[in-house]
């Protein structure tokens, strides 16, 4: 890897150097060959296997924990920062550079007692969601590699540590911002010198004074908007929507207790911690906007406020329409009014953000799989009066109803066939489902055996694919694995 160190030469203060801790008996549970390409990797090899794993030092790394803070289920908490990832530094790729991080590399100065690790199985998890999400065309922080060990761990019961190599553009997120602004009372010199470095960094196209500034709220807005449209057209909760948690290029990362749905359910908590269901799935677009204006907050001393306030208001527009836009191509409707009413493009918004609200009101008073369930629209005829997606409704006459609602909409399809395949390139067969994710790390830890870990590494980088012989990985899951509900160390 070849480094450049613009954060920890830029930015001192921001961070605390520590170096990370070698874990026992290293070795290879998974490697993703697309992440690698991103920093001009090829295949992984015993010194790179060492240097990941902290028994050699990396060249040219320099090895950081970053500080900040955040709001945690809506509570601040003065002072966080990495507790268990170390930076190396910005590994030059041939598109840009990637920071590469060691999460689970041990302790730091922010580790609030904790032992800096991560047990195998939230490696794992992180590991697979990562790519799974970046095969979805989710934004998300990637996952080089999940690294094994035989380094004890204790959580509820003794565990192995491990090590996700986390790749992300920036490690920058809401919490840096909040933490300056309280930390140094009242002097912005430091809030300011970290936006202007986050502005050089990924938004090179703004400047650095009062416009540059005003327009680049507007597009972490905008950015956290679009990745929050994504989760809820995939049926993704992120399950710890914490200020700390919330990059500031609006990419998914800090992995816990995450989830895909199976069985659709709006009010889906998927964080055993989340005793009142604050970051349920239905809730991820309200709290993306709140934790949006904590972050304004925090930027009045350089921003007008009247700025951050209309930048806010461009929030719930700016979803709804890429939210429309991606569910308007997962269900097939076309993206311009067709019928022969002449309907303004707001009242046609308003028109299919209810056809979609009422399918997934079909969908979970049917208690039906999501994922399984759009799919299922790359076998529709959409102008026939029989539907597949009617075989499996219970409440047939208000199936009925909705389906000649979205006949309507429809209007005539001239080529069914392509019109299928169009579904199906948008409707993944093929999400890692939490059970999936738990057979494969039960392998890993009873038999030490990572082929299922990897058989689903694969299969979720093609997502969208039949994949014939994998069929049994797209089945909705058993009963005990229907609902699963994570710990924030899971």
């Amino acid at each position: 890897m070849q480094f450049k160190q613009d954060y920890f030469e830029q930015l001192e203060g921001f961070y605390s150097q520590v170096y990370p801790l070698p874990i026992s008996n290293p070795h290879w549970l998974g490697w993703s060959e697309d992440a690698a390409q991103l920093i001009g990797l090829q295949q992984p090899n015993d010194e790179l296997l060492m240097q990941l794993s902290a028994n050699h030092a990396a060249p040219g790394a320099s090895y950081y924990a970053q500080v900040y803070s955040g709001h945690q289920f809506g509570g601040y908490t003065p002072r966080l920062g990495d507790g268990r990832s170390i930076i190396l530094g910005e590994a030059i790729g041939p598109n840009g550079a990637w920071d590469v991080a060691l999460k689970g590399g041990g302790p730091t100065p922010y580790s609030r007692q904790g032992d800096g690790r991560a047990v195998m199985r939230s490696a794992v998890r992180e590991f697979l969601v990562s790519e799974a999400l970046a095969a979805l065309n989710v934004p998300t922080s990637r996952a080089l590699a999940v690294i094994g060990s035989d380094l004890p761990v204790w959580r509820e019961s003794q565990e192995t540590a491990a090590i996700t190599v986390r790749l992300a553009k920036s490690h920058i997120r809401f919490g840096h911002f909040e933490y300056f602004f309280h930390s140094e009372k009242g002097d912005a010199g430091k809030l300011t010198q970290l936006v202007d470095f986050t502005i050089k960094q990924h938004y090179p196209h703004l400047s650095t004074d009062a416009a540059g500034y005003k327009q680049w709220f507007y597009e972490v807005v905008k950015s956290t908007a679009i990745m929050i449209a994504h989760w809820q057209s995939v049926g993704f909760a992120h399950g710890v929507m914490n200020t700390d948690n919330m990059s500031i290029l609006g990419d998914t990362f800090d992995f816990g207790p995450f989830s895909f749905l199976d069985t659709f359910k709006e009010d889906f908590i998927c964080n055993h911690s989340d005793h009142e269901g604050r970051y349920a799935f239905g809730q991820q677009p309200g709290v993306g906007l709140w934790n949006l204006k904590r972050l304004a907050q925090v930027l009045t001393p350089i921003i007008e406020s009247d700025d951050l306030i209309a930048a806010l208001n461009t929030y719930q527009d700016e979803l709804v329409k890429q939210y429309l836009l991606l569910m308007r191509a997962k269900l097939g409707l076309p993206q311009l009014n067709i019928s022969a009413n002449k309907l303004s493009e707001a009242e046609q918004e308003q028109l299919d953000l209810h056809l979609v609200g009422q399918f997934t009101v079909l969908l979970e008073n049917n208690q039906l799989d999501y994922s399984n369930s759009l799919r299922d629209f790359g076998q529709l005829d959409p102008n026939s009066s029989h539907s597949v997606l009617r075989d499996s409704m219970v409440d047939l006459a208000g199936f009925d109803t909705w389906y000649q609602a979205y006949q309507d909409r429809m209007g005539k399809v001239d080529d069914v066939n392509m019109w299928q395949g169009e579904r199906n390139g948008v409707n993944p067969k093929y999400i890692l489902r939490n059970y999936l994710a738990q057979e494969a790390i039960i392998d890993i830890e009873e038999n030490g055996d990572n082929s299922k870990l990897l058989q689903l590494q694969q299969v979720l980088s093609r997502p969208y694919d039949e994949q014939p012989e994998m069929e049994d990985l797209a089945k909705r899951p058993p009963d005990w694995g229907q609902g699963l509900i994570m710990s924030c160390s899971s």
